[in-house]
């Protein structure tokens, strides 16, 4: 019988902030994409955000989503609940409302941010952003942040897909 303990492994920086966007996901009010975000800088969290409906307007989870339909430039067509604000987007307006600079931050979030909050992202001044998945349509969102020098890192390369896309 071996009375040897294994030794405790930390997780990184990385690993630790995207467990806390993990948790942060869990007040999220549509079914259809769960997430959260956690922005920190200096390993120190700065705000957090999770999708939803903008404040005093009901939910997903409560009345249901609000489709609508997405034409792309090469024919294809997309569905898309517009009724929340996204994980991403929330915690941008935390950092305003609250005063809070994030230049130079970091941001964690569960998929590649689509295009919009992407130039967001990038207008804030946030210079690094970890994915735990990639978004299946988030090739553009890459090629800005590439452009715009922004840093983006995947845990792991797994295409993110939503139920009832088509």
């Amino acid at each position: 019988m071996s009375t040897e303990k294994e030794k405790y492994i930390r997780p990184s920086w990385d690993e630790y902030f995207m467990e806390i966007a993990h948790t942060v996901s869990k007040r999220a009010t549509c079914d259809r994409g769960r997430s959260g975000c956690v922005i920190a800088r200096d390993r120190q969290i700065l705000v957090t955000g999770y999708v939803g409906s903008p404040k005093n307007l009901p939910h997903c989870d409560d009345v249901g989503h609000q489709m609508k339909k997405v034409m792309h430039e090469d024919g294809s067509a997309t569905m898309h609940c517009v009724r929340t604000v996204h994980a991403e987007q929330n915690a941008l307006c935390q950092a305003a409302r609250l005063g809070i600079s994030i230049e130079g931050a970091t941001l964690y979030c569960r998929m590649t941010p689509c295009r919009v909050c992407a130039m967001l992202i990038i207008n804030c001044g946030i210079t690094r952003v970890v994915c735990e998945r990639k978004y299946h349509a988030g090739t553009e969102s890459e090629k800005l942040f590439k452009e715009a020098g922004v840093e983006i890192v995947y845990f792991n390369n797994e295409v993110v897909q939503y139920k009832n896309q088509n």
